[in-house]
């Protein structure tokens, strides 16, 4: 149910200035989209696991202000955050 240690070593790669950088906006909100899609999966085969689902929530609560704060300090790397994620269709 978490991410794999060589996913998220793709996604600090991809999203981050090197293989270490964990501490940008951009790494933490794709780090956090790929464990909300993973707890989704979750979810459909176990429906009442509602502990998880506060988790979830929670998750989705912190995306939603880092993606707030990356929108007001730089617009350009949120609109391209969002294309790349595939958030807000």
């Amino acid at each position: 149910m978490s991410v794999g240690k060589e996913r998220k070593h793709e996604i600090v790669e991809k999203f981050g200035a090197g293989a270490v950088d964990t501490g940008r906006a951009e790494v933490q909100v794709a780090l956090l989209t790929e464990r909300i899609v993973d707890l989704q999966r979750h979810f459909k085969e176990n429906p009442k696991d509602f502990h998880s689902r506060r988790g979830l929530l929670k998750m989705v609560g912190k995306r939603k202000r880092m993606l707030e704060y990356l929108k007001n300090e730089d617009i350009e790397k949120y609109r391209s955050l969002i294309k790349e994620l595939g958030l807000r269709r």
